[in-house]
């Protein structure tokens, strides 16, 4: 799902950029007048005697930018169940980064308007646009790693999440109580329908239309409600009997073709796979490619004569949204990530340096979408929105400028990201870089022949594969002692760290090879709660002294690193790198190999 997100977001990027120019070449055009008159137009419909209307802008901003935050909300219940969001660890140091690279933009902006009549547009420079940023980090490079990607991705999920309480709190004018009631009792017939588990699309599509119209009226944003709804969709993993189910079909299909066994087919795999990544498969490209771009023409046209500029570059409402998310948002990020890594509150995934981190923190500066957004609710007058607008555009294409100085310095010194046609080229050391000492997990005689030491994941699907051939190994031959030293991938393997840390904990009670086996046997079941399940069996306090066991697997990956180990599963037979295949015969042909060695 991840991949999809990042796909969409990065392609979309052309036509969110064509569709900004498109409206600064309006705005700025002969006909440029015809810009807001035109977007002024009011279309509405009638039912008897009760009217509703709206101007296409606010058809725009209030119902288009609902179903946007609709995909939004759609994304952050999937990664909260079964996504990105679901490891506190992992969520830990982007969502604190999100926090700062809010916090200090708008403490930048209040430096410069505190007090004055355009203080309450402080929310404006809080936002990162995850479209432009992701599109940017495809240009500057395919070989940025994915650890930075997801690490950004998680930080825009919080980052949409807070600004939208924002936007509830701090930017509803007025409330009326009876649409107020309406729209709870809306919400509470939806929530209804989901517990009762009526799956009836017009139902949801006729309440959830009621709920937009009764919370415009009621003075909250509307868009709320998208991010509301999104949330209540169901999002699970597949069960086994569903995927089995569809597997059956399939073959079914495929034995006897026919139309009523394609459809039973497409039926069942269609239902194995949750309501809310169909939705977001449907609705990811209408919003990405076509309402985004849709607010953007409708909200990015602002007039750049000189009488404009002139009095934008004196603005303090133009200087604090610029130096806000130039700085502001850069400040935020970085002290947000170091705080958190200081105190051992989180990790990071995969192995991503400072470099890497520094570099993504200048690109969320780009703040338009949202930022757009809040300008169209924090300013009645023309002119402040006009200078807030400029603010955002100049900003916006400061961080992405200082973002790519940030990447090609990196690549300059072989960090962050390799230029495309080039292939870095490595001489691997063959040798176990750290002898096998008292602080190693081993399992079998000390006065073993051959001593395997595996450099393993606990999520790894081909190091489950090795650990039953290695079992089978050691129950045939005594001679032989197996050495475990962590190695989870970080940026592939979402619960490996997980994992990891709770073994150690059971190494603590002197259960380590029990986990180890357990872990092993339910790859597929790594959650929090599955972990605890499983120290629970062997009696087990699961996130005991954390930090500790943090150093611990940091070691190992260190020691790893330092003898070559690029990937998992990885094996030293008597401490030389085996490069042979995984399967039984050549275990054992390896095995028998290093005995024989002097």
């Amino acid at each position: 799902m991840m991949r999809a997100f990042l796909k969409t977001e990065a392609g979309s990027t052309v036509v969110l950029l064509a569709a900004t120019l498109a409206a600064l070449l309006w705005a700025n055009s002969p006909w440029g007048a015809s810009y807001e008159s035109f977007w002024h137009t009011e279309a509405g419909f009638a039912f008897g005697a009760t009217e509703f209307s709206l101007d296409l802008r606010r058809w725009v901003n209030d119902g288009l930018m609902t179903i946007f935050f609709f995909v939004i909300g759609l994304e952050i219940s999937y990664e909260v169940r079964l996504g990105q969001l679901r490891d506190r660890r992992l969520v830990a140091v982007p969502a604190i980064a999100a926090l700062g690279g809010m916090i200090v933009p708008a403490a930048v902006y209040l430096a410069f308007n505190a007090g004055g009549p355009a203080a309450g547009g402080w929310g404006v420079p809080i936002a990162t646009d995850t479209a432009f940023v992701l599109g940017l980090l495809a240009v500057v490079g395919a070989r940025c790693p994915d650890p930075l990607r997801a690490f950004l991705l998680t930080l825009a999920i919080v980052d949409d999440v807070l600004a939208m309480m924002i936007i509830a709190i701090f930017y509803t004018a007025s409330l009326s109580v009876p649409a107020l009631v309406a729209a709870a009792l809306l919400l509470a017939a939806i929530m209804t329908l989901r517990w009762l588990k009526i799956w009836r699309a017009p139902a949801y599509i006729l309440l959830g239309f009621a709920l937009w119209v009764a919370t415009l009226e009621s003075g909250v944003h509307p868009t709320l409600v998208g991010i509301a709804l999104g949330v209540l969709v169901f999002v699970y993993a597949p069960s086994d009997r569903k995927l089995l189910r569809a597997g059956e079909a399939v073959q079914q299909f495929t034995s006897e073709p026919s139309a009523g066994a394609a459809r039973e087919a497409a039926r069942s795999v269609q239902r194995a796979v949750s309501v809310n990544e169909r939705l977001q498969l449907r609705l990811h490209p209408w919003s990405s490619y076509v309402i985004v771009p849709v607010f953007a023409l409708a909200n990015a046209g602002v007039r750049l004569d000189g009488e404009t500029l002139r009095a934008a570059l004196t603005s303090p409402v133009t200087l604090g949204i610029a130096l806000g998310l130039v700085l502001g948002k850069f400040a935020g990020i970085t002290i947000g990530t170091w705080i958190p890594l200081r105190l051992n509150w989180g990790v990071l995934p995969g192995n991503l340096v400072w470099g890497q981190l520094l570099g993504g923190a200048a690109v969320s500066g780009i703040g338009f979408t949202v930022a757009l957004f809040i300008v169209d609710l924090a300013f009645d007058d023309a002119e402040i929105a006009a200078q807030a607008k400029i603010g955002i555009l100049t900003g916006s294409l400061l961080s992405a400028l200082v973002g790519w100085i940030a990447f090609k310095l990196a690549w300059n010194r072989g960090g962050v990201c390799a230029p495309p046609d080039v292939e870095p080229e490595e001489e691997l050391p063959v040798l176990l870089a750290v002898p096998v000492g008292p602080g190693d997990h081993v399992r079998g005689p000390a006065d073993a022949t051959v001593t395997i030491v595996e450099y393993g994941d606990f999520e790894c699907p081909f190091c489950g594969g090795l650990h039953e051939v290695l079992q089978e190994l050691m129950e045939r031959d005594p001679d032989v002692r197996l050495v475990f030293r962590h190695f989870p991938l970080r940026n592939m393997h979402p619960r490996a760290v997980a994992a990891a840390l709770v073994a150690e904990s059971a190494a603590d009670a002197g259960r380590f090879w029990e986990m180890h086996d357990i872990l092993y046997a339910n790859q597929r079941f790594l959650t929090d709660e599955d972990l605890g399940h499983y120290a629970a069996e062997l009696d087990v306090e699961p996130w005991k002294d954390v930090p500790r066991h943090s150093r611990r697997l940091a070691r190992d990956e260190r020691s790893g690193r330092d003898g070559g180990v690029r990937g998992t599963p990885t094996l030293f037979f008597n401490g030389v790198r085996y490069q042979g295949a995984l399967n039984a015969a050549s275990i054992i042909r390896a095995v028998e190999e290093a005995r024989k060695s002097p």
